[in-house]
């Protein structure tokens, strides 16, 4: 056969397109082998792994081999040295972003794999199943921004001077995002230390109240008083926070003061009185309460009594329950509590009267 096209002979074309199309004849075994061998085996093992690196190889692969067909199919005939430096960049490049998407498809299979359920098993935690996509974008975009910069530096453009670039327009776009970013930041530290959960009640600058849901960006708190107070998630990171569901006990102290009529032993019949009450309430702790005549006050005699109330028991109740109770009790002793009363002293006293004559 003679002639030629685009100064090859028919012969180099019909042994380029030769490799070409065994390139793609091969990537069909691969992708059968792979589709018909190793899916099989990978499924009858304990393991979900290998299930996944099949699943997710199989396209990228088939992909590579078949451009590394055409690649050879190419090397076989001879351009003019602009129309191969394009076509050596070609292939490099189409490689690089091969090897990007085979990454990019793997790791996004091992989150939806190992990720993903614990977070639809944790329906409470609504920043978890939050979290999962923002995981997953977050990979994506990284593995994908990686693979450009790489597949950039095979075409030969100059990487330091682009990454320098995207350096400065990450740097203003990271300033004007700040507060969200912080926000997602803080969301990320409240689902990995896990300072509180939904449900727990959590004091934190001044608002005490229900965690409600955990977001991404901001958790939501019904307060005491009823109303949704949103706290933006960077607060955690650097405010005090008290979760009053965690702790072991519930510390609960009064002053109770008395009128200054009262007797030493009626003080003595009160602090028995309250220390008995502790000891007939099974949500609260005996070994730690105090029942004890600390003061003299401007207008009362002041019995500080301090009692702890079991975890998980109705704390407002349980006070309730032992408020009324206290004061039945007392009552029924003739114990009164003082309050401030103003005395006004009356006399007959009445100013002198001075008379001038003249």
């Amino acid at each position: 056969m003679k002639g030629t096209f685009l100064n090859n002979a028919l012969e180099l074309w019909l042994f380029g397109l030769s490799f070409a199309v065994g390139g793609w004849i091969a990537a069909r075994l691969v992708y059968f082998i792979l589709e018909q061998v190793l899916s099989k085996m990978a499924s009858r093992t304990a393991t979900k792994l290998d299930d996944i690196l099949v699943g997710q190889l199989k396209e990228p692969i088939v992909l590579a081999v078949t451009l590394f067909g055409f690649y050879l199919g190419y090397n076989q005939l001879a351009f003019v040295p602009r129309v191969e430096l394009w076509a050596d960049r070609v292939f490099k490049v189409s490689l690089a972003l091969t090897f990007t998407w085979l990454i990019a498809r793997l790791l996004d299979a091992l989150v939806q794999e190992y990720l993903l359920p614990r977070a639809e098993r944790n329906e409470t935690v609504v920043i978890e199943s939050q979290l999962v996509p923002v995981v997953r974008s977050s990979i994506k975009l990284l593995v994908w921004g990686l693979g450009i910069v790489l597949a950039m530096n095979n075409a030969g453009y100059n990487v330091g001077a682009l990454l320098a670039g995207i350096g400065i327009g990450g740097l203003a776009l990271a300033m004007a995002a700040k507060d969200t970013v912080a926000n997602v930041f803080g969301g990320i530290t409240v689902f990995s230390d896990k300072p509180f959960k939904t449900g727990d009640r959590i004091r934190i600058e001044g608002h005490d109240g229900t965690v409600k849901e955990i977001g991404i960006r901001s958790t939501r708190i019904q307060t005491l008083d009823g109303p949704i107070v949103v706290v933006p998630n960077f607060k955690f990171n650097d405010t005090v926070l008290q979760n009053v569901t965690s702790e072991p006990s519930r510390k609960v102290k009064h002053d109770l003061g008395l009128i200054y009529d009262t007797a030493p032993s009626k003080i003595e019949e009160a602090i028995a009185i309250l220390t008995q009450l502790v000891m007939d309430n099974q949500d609260v702790l005996l070994a730690d309460h105090l029942a004890s005549f600390t003061a003299f006050k401007d207008y009362s005699l002041n019995i500080t009594f301090v009692y702890f109330i079991h975890n998980g028991a109705d704390i407002f109740a349980v006070q309730t329950r032992i408020h009324l109770e206290l004061m039945r009790r007392f009552a029924a002793a003739s114990l009164e509590f003082a309050y401030p009363t103003a005395v006004e002293l009356q006399s007959n006293y009445k100013p002198l009267s001075v008379s001038h004559s003249s």
